[in-house]
């Protein structure tokens, strides 16, 4: 039998190492940290992750849908916070189905492991990780104790992340061409505290304090917390550079005054927290030797604004599962043809993510971007498996690939600004030119 192993025990790694198991391989998982538990949830990366539609799919193929399910709070729109604590809420979709789940990377972490290793047998290496990759393409691996070793598996499967250790090992050795393309924006978390036990907010919402060039945002965790977190450049006024923990109170007080009562810790937390980085990954190829592949974030990590990034991974676990089912044993032929049909994906997705930070933080404040919204979902009525809406594409119909959604996206936008350019209000908007324009570009 095929040795694999899946460096990387994050939502991806799990993932992929149910679909596997229950192809007959028994996959072994590299992870660097210690176990993950329930009781002592791990710090460091965002706490909070978005599952859409894709997700659900990939979930739904390893049979534990369901599991995951108890863990979900739905989303069903976006809150919008203006400078005079005003909200208005922009719905994602239009039917009781289009939502998207806020979910605790760490319990979902840790559920993903359970059900990996109770369930399907999977065999966990905590506290390894790799340092390196031999002249063939064979990861080393060090303990915690500071031995190393070489990884004894015909296929390895690079599921650890945005950081990739074995991503930047290849690149390193010439086997493969990287590169991270960071935003000059950063990102810093902050706990909003319940109130009298309950949500504080509209629990079913992704709320969001836009302000132009920066923002704040906020999802909600089951004790009735939220985690906020605020987007902001790392230079220039106001920049993390600018904003230090002398400043912050004052900083929040003008910018997202209704928030901040219910920062409890601002001062300590904003000081304590760090910075995170935010970027994209791009590497070509995605494998080497025939025997290391890239996958998830590892190959096309994305910056956060889609909500996609887990989604995006979860994704390419179920395509790796299908040629799986399709080829065999056939391992290059897999990875050539795993990266032939996600890398355009991957590309697409990216894009369209920093156009969504765009959106978020700056273009819900324009009067058109509600406009164009309410005639979207009205085109989509009129017109429907035709037109609907590029987010909707992206969020709520895994059968659309991300590359076709973001082409799809571009011609519908210029239909919305064409229909939309010289009028005020939907009752405004001509229709029969919009049948024609649909009919002609769609």
């Amino acid at each position: 039998m095929t040795r694999v192993a899946i460096i990387g025990g994050g939502p991806a790694g799990s993932l992929l190492a149910i679909l596997l198991a229950r192809r007959g391989l028994k996959p072994v998982v590299i992870e660097r940290g210690p176990r993950f538990s329930h009781a002592a949830p791990r710090g460091g990366r965002s706490i909070n992750l978005a599952l859409a539609a894709r997700g659900i799919a990939a979930l739904h193929r390893a049979g534990i849908e369901a599991e995951v399910a108890k863990l979900l709070i739905p989303m069903r729109g976006r809150m919008v916070h203006d400078l005079s604590g005003g909200q208005r809420f922009l719905p994602y979709g239009q039917r009781a189905a289009e939502e998207i789940y806020s979910v605790s990377r760490a319990t979902l972490n840790t559920l993903l492991y359970e059900l990996a290793a109770q369930r399907h047998g999977v065999d966990y290496r905590f506290a390894e990780q790799c340092v390196g990759v031999d002249a063939d393409g064979t990861p080393l691996i060090e303990s915690q104790g500071g031995q190393r070793r070489r990884l004894e598996a015909d296929i390895v499967l690079a599921a650890d992340g945005a950081g990739s250790e074995v991503r930047r090992a290849l690149a390193a050795s010439g086997a493969i061409a990287a590169h991270e393309e960071l935003l000059d924006h950063g990102y810093k978390e902050l706990t909003l505290s319940a109130l009298d036990g309950g949500f504080a907010l509209d629990a079913n919402a992704l709320h969001i304090w836009p302000r132009g060039g920066f923002m704040l945002i906020a999802l909600p965790n089951p004790d009735g917390t939220f985690t906020a977190t605020l987007f902001l450049p790392h230079r220039g006024e106001p920049s993390f550079a600018s904003v230090a923990r002398a400043q912050a109170r004052a900083f929040f007080e003008r910018e997202f005054a209704d928030a901040v009562p219910l920062i409890s810790a601002l001062e300590r937390e904003y000081a304590e927290h760090p910075v995170g980085h935010l970027g994209t990954v791009h590497c070509r190829p995605w494998s080497a030797e025939n025997r290391v592949l890239l996958v998830g974030d590892a190959a096309h990590a994305i910056v956060p604004f889609h909500g996609q990034g887990m989604n995006a991974a979860f994704e390419d676990c179920v395509v790796l599962d299908e040629l799986v089912g399709r080829l065999g044993d056939d391992w290059p032929a897999i990875f050539t043809a795993f990266e032939a049909e996600r890398a355009p994906n991957a590309r697409a997705i990216a894009e369209m993510a920093l156009e969504n930070y765009r959106e978020m933080r700056d273009d819900v404040r324009d009067p058109k971007f509600q406009l164009r919204a309410d005639l979207s979902f009205e085109l989509e009525r009129r017109f429907p498996g035709r037109f609907i809406p590029r987010y909707s594409m992206v969020m709520f119909h895994p059968e659309i690939p991300y590359a076709e959604a973001q082409r799809r996206g571009a011609l519908q936008s210029q239909i919305l600004r064409e229909l939309s350019s010289s009028v005020e209000s939907l009752d405004r908007v001509d229709f029969t030119r919009a049948a024609k324009l649909v009919e002609s570009r769609l």
